[in-house]
């Protein structure tokens, strides 16, 4: 449950349909996306990628996990509906949907495989990182511009 999106009904699902002990049959969370049918069927020749549709086919767990990237598509400010936005924005939003399910089939299968908590990466927001070095660059600059000392301000520069 600590995956925003998630109800109880698709936990239920993911048990139901693959259970505890079925995530070790896939050795990687790419082969379990593929059987998932979420995963790209890219289509390459000559090193050109003629096409990159997902396979045609369904199941149960496929069907909640697009339920789930739908509903994170109606959130706000979280790391899975900022990533449905961006691709919504570029593709469309049933894209986005499939896009976003095979990314929460991806993080429920490290969680279950490597037995690790879902910690969502608001460590790296690189636009507002970009923003803040700018800013800490102009402030800088302006207190060497006024001449001012660490002591005046009431805080140390590095």
């Amino acid at each position: 449950m600590k995956i925003e999106g998630l109800s109880h009904s698709t936990i239920l699902t993911i048990m139901s349909e693959v259970g505890p002990d079925g995530f070790e049959k896939f050795k990687s969370a790419k082969e379990f996306t593929s059987w998932l049918r979420l995963a790209p069927n890219n289509k390459i020749s000559g090193g050109k990628i003629l096409s990159a549709r997902t396979p045609k086919g369904s199941n149960r767990l496929k069907i909640a996990l697009r339920h789930a990237a739908n509903a994170m598509g109606n959130m706000k400010d979280t790391h899975l509906s900022d990533f449905f936005r961006k691709i919504a924005y570029r593709k469309g939003r049933v894209t986005a949907i499939s896009a976003t399910a095979r990314k929460l089939g991806v993080i429920i299968w490290n969680m279950i495989t490597k037995k690790e908590e879902y910690k969502p990466p608001t460590e790296y927001l690189f636009l507002d990182q970009k923003r803040k070095l700018k800013l800490v660059a102009r402030i800088k600059k302006n207190i060497s511009k006024f001449e001012l000392k660490p002591d005046e301000l009431g805080f140390a520069i590095s």
